[in-house]
């Protein structure tokens, strides 16, 4: 196999991960449910936990439930 290997310190790397770049998407991503975005039955449980975390926010004084995954 002919190529070449690059090879990466850790000092650059850890430097890369603080660069703006790496903290919004690119511009032309394709949106593909689950790869690059959330997949469609995530992003109702994400609501339905949400409104269920605001619901008991809004009752202090209950004990918070805790429902197994």
């Amino acid at each position: 196999l002919a190529g070449t290997r690059i090879i990466y310190d850790r000092k650059f790397l850890l430097e890369c991960k603080n660069s703006p770049v790496v903290r919004n998407p690119p511009c032309c991503l394709p949106q593909i449910p689950g790869v690059t975005s959330l997949a469609q039955s995530s992003l109702v449980k994400l609501e339905e936990l949400k409104e269920r975390n605001e619901s008991e926010e809004a009752m202090p004084g209950e004990q918070p439930r805790h429902v197994a995954p």
